[in-house]
């Protein structure tokens, strides 16, 4: 009896042993917010400034790691150039957000393209969003549609909600600029400018009569912030630019194809609405890189080298003119840098000639840059020059994936105890 107890004592030992070297296993030499980009992490809070603890089992890397979540912001670096000079992201139906609130009532049947809420968006560093608006309920609402009719299975929330999250945000933030892409059913009568003033977006908006229409360039960010022009609105409807001032997109930015033909590797055409990319008459660029049907997971492997690829796609089919924003779907995702990697070597080589935007240096000669290695050239805790104190968010973070693996073989050696006795 005594020598059966004894073993079992023993099993017990052994089992905790066996979760104590597993915590080891997975746990990592930081943790507490000291954790650097791409180091191995255990726990949300592991991982310093601007990064968030995930993976990307897509391309073989189940174990999590630090991977950047934030935008550098280019203007606080090289300001002064005009609006069009820079390169800025946007999500690409922003408000399709996984786990939304159900505000129409029945469960919700339709796809999902972002993670985290319009304003944590906006904190990241998202500077453009693409919303669908469609007349729903006498009022007007985000929705993920079809056929131009919104349905309650397929309704997000009333469109004043996110835009009521955009008037905070640049209430709070007086130097930012954002950029609203409509995907427009409203057919109520001055319905989009009813909806944007009621929620005090109007003292933001940049005029459309002001906007170039034969491609010159936009006029500075540091003018736009002096004037508060710092909302810019398109409509795929081309009639409410007479009728309400909203600025008809395709007269003043051209697109690639949306969905699987964007996604193409080495491949890059215009959009059938927009003019030609290589077009000289408008002056905007909007680069959509989404596949037509988003996967949550597949994101991260989306937002590694293929990116690159069709950015220099795209910037050779437009006579080599850099896109000024990049849409994307669930655009934290990826296997390290991600899109925020692939935008700062947009805006380097644009802004200053510099293969990073982290090495370009105010009032010097267009390629004269900062000695920044590879090593450093990504943000890390203690590299947040132009980073945002917005908190970094993602949905299923690592820290449940270790919980449950962590769970389960405890309760396999707890099994085995109880075999053993």
């Amino acid at each position: 009896m005594w020598r059966r107890s004894a073993n079992g004592y023993l099993i017990l030992l052994l089992s905790h042993l066996a979760v104590h070297c597993l915590l080891i296993t997975y746990s990592t030499a930081c943790s507490n917010g000291n954790c650097q980009l791409l180091d191995s992490c255990a726990l949300a809070g592991d991982c310093g400034a601007a990064l968030y603890c995930g993976n990307c089992p897509e391309l073989g890397k189940t174990q999590p790691f630090c991977i950047r979540g934030q935008a550098i912001e280019p203007t606080s670096l090289i300001s002064g150039l005009p609006f069009n000079k820079y390169t800025w992201l946007v999500t690409h139906n922003a408000f399709s957000i996984v786990n939304a609130p159900l505000l129409s009532g029945p469960q919700r049947i339709t796809f999902y393209n972002q993670e985290d809420i319009v304003t944590n968006q906006l904190r990241n560093g998202v500077r453009g969003l693409m919303l669908d608006m469609y007349d729903f309920e006498n009022d007007i609402w985000l929705c993920h549609s079809f056929r131009g009719q919104c349905y309650n299975f397929t309704a997000f929330e009333p469109a004043i909600n996110t835009l009521k999250e955009v008037e905070s945000f640049l209430s709070a933030n007086p130097t930012e600029i954002v950029t609203i892409i409509i995907e427009d059913y409203v057919h109520s009568p001055k319905g989009l400018t009813r909806v944007f003033a009621d929620a005090g977006l109007d003292k933001y908006w940049f005029p459309v009569s002001k906007m170039p229409r034969k491609g010159d360039d936009w006029p500075t960010v540091n003018d736009m912030v002096k004037k508060n022009h710092r909302l810019l609105v398109f409509t795929s409807d081309s009639s409410k630019e007479a009728a309400e001032g909203i600025a008809y997109q395709w007269r003043y930015m051209v697109e690639n194809e949306p969905g699987d033909p964007g996604v193409v590797p080495g491949s890059c055409n215009s959009r059938k609405e927009s003019k030609p990319l290589n077009s000289r008459s408008a002056s905007l660029f909007l680069m959509n890189y989404f596949p037509t049907v988003a996967v949550q997971n597949g994101a991260c492997k989306e937002h590694s080298t293929n990116l690159v690829d069709t950015v220099g796609a795209c910037y050779k089919a437009a006579g080599n003119m850099m896109p000024n924003y990049v849409a994307v779907n669930f655009y934290m995702r990826s296997d390290g840098g991600g899109v925020f990697d692939v935008l700062d070597q947009m805006n380097g080589q644009t802004l200053c000639g510099c293969p990073m935007v982290t090495a370009c240096q105010a009032g010097v000669h267009f390629g004269v840059c900062r000695n920044v290695t590879a090593a450093n050239a990504a943000p890390t805790a203690t590299n947040t020059a132009g980073m945002f104190s917005g908190s970094v968010q993602l949905t299923g973070h690592a820290s449940a994936i270790h919980f449950s693996i962590i769970l389960y073989l405890f309760s396999l050696s707890s099994v085995m105890m109880l075999f053993l006795l």
